[in-house]
């Protein structure tokens, strides 16, 4: 069993990797266990490499969002939802691109990998309750709109960020049409 000053330590290492490399991807290790307020042996046996560090940092964002399913559910019609859930996604995809220069192109298959079916069956979830309630339509596709919302974190970002738009059109597109 996990000691929680070690758990405790583990999310403060995870809070300031993703604070620094997002600021700065070249931000060293030694910088990222200073800003987290622990010593550089316990940032070391937590994370062997800065790559291990980044994967974790990437893997902890991903589940925190396909954590929002649910909640999101419960408070949201389902394109609502799909819309909240998306733009959370779109920005941390932004993130992960900050990350990416730290990570090797083995590293990015890999994450790619092991985050695809989570993400896939996050989408199913929400689209399959749009079904259900007749206000998504019943050809949708999550792996129709995972490649669709590709788009969207390689839109530019900032005062001419175009994703809320572009969502906007794809949320249309998954409209189930009013029947007559």
């Amino acid at each position: 069993m996990v000691r929680s000053d070690a758990l405790e330590n583990r999310a403060r290492i995870l809070a300031a990797a993703r604070e620094a490399l997002t600021a700065d991807g070249g931000a060293s290790m030694n910088q990222i266990a200073q800003r987290a307020g622990v010593g550089a042996g316990t940032l070391y046996r937590n994370f062997p490499t800065r790559e291990s560090l980044v994967l974790a940092v990437y893997q902890d964002e991903v589940d925190r969002i396909l954590g929002t399913v649910p909640g999101l559910l419960a408070d949201h019609p389902p394109l609502e939802a799909l819309r909240r859930w998306t733009t959370d996604l779109v920005e941390a995809m932004r993130r992960k691109h900050g990350l990416g220069d730290a990570l090797s192109p083995g590293a990015h298959q890999s994450i790619a990998e092991q985050t695809h079916g989570p993400v896939v069956a996050a989408i199913t979830r929400i689209l399959d309750a749009g079904k259900e309630d007749g206000s998504i339509r019943e050809d949708a596709d999550p792996g129709d709109f995972l490649q669709l919302t590709g788009a969207l974190w390689r839109a530019a970002s900032g005062p001419e960020d175009r994703s809320p738009r572009m969502l906007a059109l794809i949320l249309d597109g998954l409209r189930a049409q009013a029947r007559s």
